[in-house]
């Protein structure tokens, strides 16, 4: 028989990507599973990338809530529970343990699993579900993420994780050119800009183009004013994530900050450099099947010369025929 199991993680860019290795440890061990799972409807094309997700249900609580009384707001909430009430789940697991997850949660017909009061980073969503589960807090995310769904599925996980996104990496032949991502969501994150400029002298030493990700004017105005005046760079124009993931999956290697698009390169297996400075790496590090370097923490920003020697260890690993 199938067994109709609904995941509720609805964001961020790099919560999702975390996400994806628990998604093909609950394929390979439970037989028949059938996956849907509840995502925001800015990162809906991230489940949908996973050969094993059946259906992806998009919500839009961040545009919902800048207008939540509004009569067209009301009809797409009304939509959505109409949806999810016509539904019976096996097993409802909620990866978020918010209370914003838990406003979804209490939507869903099914037996509810997710984290317990000492695990959840919102202990009141331990409250709402039937069956609670003990994961240990400071670890990985990628590891938080296949211990809650092995506990909710009674398995044993084991090997590296595998985030399926084959589909990007199959006979996808690398390209002379490295992804650069020097934004991120605050600015405290941010990196100087002589250190971006040693980094970047270097890559084109090693024959690499420089390929600079933005999302928005400001991170595009960002990115041209540090490859003003420098041949073989460009700024790539704001792209889906289906189309970014593409970039990624061909480059030699990428250098970012502490972003989403950093940790999906690391999961697609690209070698990656990540540079923190405003968060810790211990509960996020870079994850992947290539060689990543999850460097700085809060408060303290790596120097130019550990990014460089993580690039040399990189490019070094990789097969001559990708530089």
């Amino acid at each position: 028989m199938t067994k109709k199991i609904l995941i509720v993680r609805t964001s961020s860019l790099g919560d999702l990507v975390h996400m994806l290795p628990a998604i093909s440890d609950i394929a390979a061990h439970v037989p028949n599973a059938q996956i849907d799972w509840i995502v925001e409807e800015g990162f809906a094309e991230i489940p949908a990338w996973h050969p094993a997700v059946h259906e992806v249900i998009a919500v839009a609580h961040r545009r919902w809530r800048k207008h939540w009384w509004s009569a067209q707001t009301r009809t797409e909430r009304a939509a959505l529970r109409a949806k999810l009430q016509a539904r019976q789940y096996d097993i409802v697991l909620d990866m978020q343990a918010l209370m914003k997850s838990i406003w979804l949660v209490r939507q869903t017909r099914g037996l509810r699993h997710g984290l317990d009061l000492k695990s959840a980073r919102e202990p009141l969503a331990s409250f709402f579900y039937n069956v609670k589960h003990r994961v240990k807090f400071w670890q990985p995310a990628v590891i938080r993420q296949r211990e809650l769904a092995a506990a909710a599925f009674g398995y044993t996980y084991q090997g590296e994780p595998d985030f399926g996104l084959q589909r990007f990496t199959d006979g996808t032949a690398i390209e002379p050119y490295a992804v650069i991502m020097p934004s991120a969501s605050r600015d405290d994150k941010l990196w100087p800009a002589t250190d971006w400029q040693t980094v970047f002298d270097h890559l084109q030493t090693r024959g690499l183009a420089l390929k600079l990700l933005a999302g928005n004017a400001a991170e595009t105005a960002r990115a041209h004013a540090l490859i003003s005046e420098r041949g073989n760079a460009e700024v790539l124009p704001r792209m889906s994530l289906t189309d970014s993931a593409r970039v990624l999956a061909s480059a030699s290697l990428m250098v970012g900050l502490d972003s989403g698009l950093t940790h999906l390169s690391a999961g697609l297996g690209r070698p990656t450099i990540g540079i923190y400075k405003a968060s810790t790496p211990v509960r996020t590090p870079l994850q992947g099947s290539a060689y990543t370097a999850s460097l700085g923490e809060r408060g303290q920003a790596p120097s130019a010369q550990t990014v460089l020697s993580a690039i040399e260890q990189a490019l070094s690993r990789a097969p001559e025929s990708s530089l």
